[in-house]
């Protein structure tokens, strides 16, 4: 393998800030915020929107996501002239 081209795989916490669930896990990903863990270590965190925890296929709940900003800009870049 090639040396230098590969990103920086280390560990970090990602959190679901829909239901506050949190967890580690190795990423290329990388943040400025950091949070501290339970074994005390301190890890980059990465806040996403969706996980497991919060998914309607994992959870059998439905949960509304915001298509609304999706749909409309759909909508101005396609409609006819």
């Amino acid at each position: 393998m090639k040396k230098d081209i590969h990103p920086e795989y280390k560990e970090v916490v990602f959190f679901d800030t829909s239901s506050d669930f949190k967890f580690l896990t190795k990423s290329t990903m990388g943040s400025d915020e950091t949070i501290k863990w339970e074994d005390g270590n301190e890890y980059p965190l990465i806040k996403i929107e969706v996980s497991s925890a919060s998914h309607p296929f994992y959870t059998g709940k439905k949960l509304f996501v915001d298509t609304a900003g999706r749909v409309e800009k759909f909508n101005k870049r396609y409609k006819k002239k």
